[in-house]
């Protein structure tokens, strides 16, 4: 199922959907594509819009290429007065924001968690053939890696481990205290991409999740900008380490210079005696 606009009045109202529909051997962000180009080449959509997710940002670039179109890669604060979607973009590890436009037709992917969902639909569902369509890929091999359960978009609270912890077996001390917070479990890129602790799902960063918690506690991490652009929409942030130069400091709200085996256990007992 995929929700597009299109660009006749009248046609599709918010929160009503556009069901594609044919034969496909596999929903792959190939075939995807070729299902919107074919759908928009008989809709005319001024602007489609499309989730910035792994396969989102695959297709999106795909269907632009397709629509011989621009793409805007994971803006927010959209909009469109006719003649161009504009919106904006973090640029430099979040060090700067580029404002970005595209002339109609427009593809764009859009930061995940930045706009809340439609409540109910307004509009109706429609049905449009798009015939079959092949793939030009092939699977050749197939590995399988570890799938975490966390999902860290929608965590209200989240405790992320970074190199000051010294072994794996550590991190329960850490998921215990996000268990008492009732929150989520995050780390940055060296625990899950170097060192495998954890899955992928759990890196936070500019190359893994971008979140923003009411509540973001940074256990042993440097922060360097990778890491910082992935969590500074944060709305407080507290960061323990015992660096007190360390660089994630400056982007917190509240500072622990101090040992995280010794101030974790504490907070995680401070939290248990008041039930």
């Amino acid at each position: 199922m995929i929700e597009i606009g299109s660009a006749r009045p009248g046609v599709h109202a918010p929160g009503s959907k556009l069901v594609l529909k044919g034969p496909a051997p596999d929903s792959s962000p190939e075939q995807v594509a070729e299902a919107i180009a074919r759908a928009a080449k008989q809709l005319l959509p001024a602007v489609v819009l499309i989730g910035a997710t792994r396969n989102g940002r695959e297709t999106a670039g795909r269907l632009a290429a397709k629509l011989r179109t621009g793409c805007l890669s994971e803006v927010v604060r959209l909009g469109f007065d006719g003649k161009a979607l504009t919106g904006e973009r973090s640029a430099f590890a979040g060090k700067v924001v580029a404002k970005v436009s595209c002339g109609p037709p427009a593809v764009a992917t859009v930061k995940i968690g930045y706009y809340p969902g439609l409540a109910t639909s307004m509009g109706e569902s429609k049905d449009l053939e798009v015939g079959t369509i092949p793939s030009s890929s092939r699977v050749v091999s197939q590995n399988k890696r570890e799938v975490g359960a966390v999902d860290l978009k929608s965590a209200k609270v989240i405790v992320s481990a970074g190199r000051g912890v010294k072994k794996k077996e550590d991190l329960q001390m850490l998921e215990g205290l996000a268990a008492a917070m009732h929150g989520a479990l995050g780390c940055s890129r060296p625990l899950s991409s170097d060192l495998g602790w954890l899955p992928e799902e759990h890196h936070i960063g500019l190359t893994g999740v971008t979140v923003k918690p009411d509540l973001y506690v940074a256990v042993g991490i440097s922060g360097q900008l990778q890491h910082v652009a992935g969590m500074k929409d944060s709305r407080v942030v507290v960061a323990i380490n015992t660096d007190k130069d360390a660089p994630m400091f400056q982007a917190s709200d509240y500072c622990i210079v101090g040992d995280l085996y010794q101030f974790v256990p504490a907070i995680a007992k401070a939290l248990a005696s008041r039930g």
